[in-house]
């Protein structure tokens, strides 16, 4: 559970160890600002969980092992836990149906989920993609993330242009011949 008055002293006391007043007309509400920010969007994924967002199931008359649910193109943002810095991205979701599938807004609400956390962008992927194979009782499932770290690109090395690219599959989608399949629909050779 988030407390909201102690996240507003944290940030007080760092605007202040930063040397900074707080009765600049532009810092005065900065404590409660930040705090809104990170209890309410950067933050709300720990207050969710995939099995609630994956609730709503729907039947699946026939099943094959060959057949793939895939969104592409799913924007997120996320926040890197080492910096406290932001990336942003878009993450590319299949699963091999098992006895149910779900709408294709909850895949995004699940990648929402686990991106709305303190976490690196590879375990994102992975977490999406064991979700769909433990929540749906999947055969398999991926998620491939292309995104731009800011703690990569705006310090250290500096690296403006940088992308970043991570992979997870579970299941029957580990094997080479559909994860081509995925690349294909996906659009990457």
């Amino acid at each position: 559970m988030i407390d909201r008055a102690a996240m507003k002293r944290a940030v007080r006391d760092f605007v202040k160890a930063a040397g900074l007043d707080l009765r600049d007309a532009n810092l005065k509400e900065t404590p409660d600002r930040v705090t809104d920010a990170w209890a309410d969007e950067f933050l709300d994924g720990y207050a969710r969980s995939a099995k609630e967002v994956l609730a709503d199931r729907f039947p699946v008359s026939k099943k094959s092992d060959r057949e793939l649910v895939v969104v592409t193109n799913l924007r997120f943002r996320s926040m890197c836990p080492h910096h406290l810095l932001p990336y942003s991205g878009v993450a590319h979701v299949a699963y091999v149906p098992g006895k149910e599938v779900v709408g294709f807004g909850r895949l995004s609400a699940l990648v929402d989920v686990f991106a709305h956390r303190l976490v690196l962008q590879e375990e994102l992927a992975r977490q999406v993609a064991l979700a769909l194979k433990t929540e749906l009782e999947s055969k398999g499932s991926a998620c491939l993330i292309r995104a731009e770290q800011s703690c990569f690109r705006l310090r250290g090395e500096g690296q403006h242009d940088a992308l970043t690219f991570s992979e997870a599959y579970e299941g029957v989608l580990k094997q080479k011949s559909l994860r081509a399949e995925l690349w294909a629909r996906v659009g990457k050779k």
